[in-house]
């Protein structure tokens, strides 16, 4: 299955108007989550891993204590793409 291709920022800009939370930084879609407990942020990252498995996409994120930044851009298209914002999404739906 081919990628998709890098997104134009007028169409990013678009688009994160119907991803709540969800900004751009340093070309990549950016989020913070905070959690009451590390356990809570940790079992987040692991449904978000499992996500990002199935999907063959995975984010550039980091932890500490309840707190988890996530990162998201396709290094082989140099930058934000349509798999970005669905992997976004679906990481934003494990939270409602």
């Amino acid at each position: 299955m081919p990628r998709p291709s890098k997104l134009d920022p007028q169409e990013i800009d678009a688009r994160l108007q119907n991803l709540p939370g969800w900004t751009t930084q340093n070309g990549s879609l950016h989020r913070h989550f905070q959690f009451d407990t590390f356990v809570e942020a940790f079992g987040f990252m692991a449904r978000v891993a499992l996500l990002a498995e199935k999907m063959d996409h995975h984010p550039d994120w980091s932890n500490v204590y309840n707190r988890v930044m996530i990162n998201l851009n396709t290094h082989d298209a140099g930058g934000i793409t349509e798999l970005d914002f669905e992997l976004a999404g679906r990481i934003n739906a494990l939270l409602s």
